[in-house]
């Protein structure tokens, strides 16, 4: 007995206790808020983009176990359906579906939304999730670049054309996934498709910025149909989101900085809370054109309080898109 009292006493093992148990409440710690009320989502309607990964999925599969009907809207149908399986598995709820969405296409999301309208007659909650991050420059289908086209545009595109059946189902709800590195975006109105210059992290953070601008813009527009919109940063989570940020497929990061980074990174599942509360909080309900992060209200950066470029970017988005004619 006394010897096995030494051997846990010894400083090596004394010290390994610690920097383990500190590890651990930091893990914790950096979850960040935790959206905990009970909800019943039975007959209601739900679309997810990017849902079969990551925060997208974790989202389902929260929505899901409350009962609610999910529309699983993504590029890679594969995954997609392999999602989908494992969560109506565990949820044994079979109304979840698995429908193509390209948000780098402006005819697939119009192709969506007309198959979508087919089937379903209402929605009550839209999640833009979606995203890349850091693409070396390339153009999506329509030529736009793709942070910008995807992250922003296409989700531009796919709100507006289902804000019909969101207005008809009232109240009801947009949420736009949007990021922290809003707050080091800028709206280069002068070169928006990065064709002068391209930068990886620059276009990134526009492209978060144009979804904060859209959001308060939007929420202006909606007033007074009882559909809401707000944007939210989800934390800092260990997701798929990286995979085109060329440091991170580096063996430095992979074998070495991803693990010292583990304990202050989310889980998908803590990264979902903010969109699932503001999916679900009935606290929310008309609440509109607001930010939140850890299920909190927060202060936007001042270049996303700017209505002039909100404006700008929403007529240029218009045009892009196709929802107004450039002739």
């Amino acid at each position: 007995m006394s010897c096995c009292l030494c051997s846990l006493l010894c400083p090596s093992v004394l010290w390994a206790a610690i920097i383990g148990g500190a590890i651990y409440f930091l893990k914790n710690y950096m979850q960040g808020g935790q959206f905990q009320k009970d909800t019943d989502e039975t007959g209601k309607v739900f679309i997810v983009t990017g849902a079969n990964t990551g925060i997208g999925k974790e989202t389902v599969r929260e929505i899901a176990k409350r009962g609610g009907t999910v529309y699983m809207a993504c590029r890679d149908m594969n995954r997609c359906e392999r999602a989908r399986l494992e969560i109506v598995a565990e949820t044994n709820n079979k109304n979840i579906f698995s429908r193509v969405l390209d948000l780098s296409s402006l005819d697939s999301i119009r192709e969506f939304v007309a198959g979508f309208k087919k089937e379903q007659d209402k929605l009550h909650v839209l999640i833009n999730n979606a995203g890349v991050m850091r693409c070396p420059k390339t153009l999506t289908k329509d030529g736009f670049e793709q942070q910008l086209g995807v992250n922003h545009m296409g989700h531009f595109l796919l709100t507006n054309l289902l804000l019909d059946v969101l207005k008809k189902s009232a109240p009801s709800r947009i949420v736009v996934v949007s990021s922290l590195a809003h707050t080091r975006g800028a709206i280069n109105v002068d070169d928006l498709n990065s064709e002068r210059s391209y930068s990886e992290a620059d276009a990134y953070s526009q492209s978060k910025l144009a979804n904060i601008l859209f959001t308060r813009e939007l929420a202006k527009r909606l007033e007074g149909t009882r559909v809401t919109v707000n944007a939210l940063h989800p934390g800092v989570v260990d997701t798929e989101l990286a995979r085109n940020w060329a440091f991170f497929q580096t063996n430095f990061v992979k074998y070495f900085l991803k693990h010292i980074l583990w304990p202050v990174l989310k889980t998908p599942k803590s990264g979902a809370q903010t969109s699932i509360y503001a999916a679900l909080d009935r606290d929310l309900d008309g609440v509109t054109g607001m930010y939140f992060s850890d299920c909190k209200l927060k202060d936007v950066a001042p270049a996303a309080k700017d209505d002039k470029t909100g404006k700008f970017l929403w007529e240029e988005s218009e045009k892009w898109t196709g929802l107004v004619s450039t002739k």
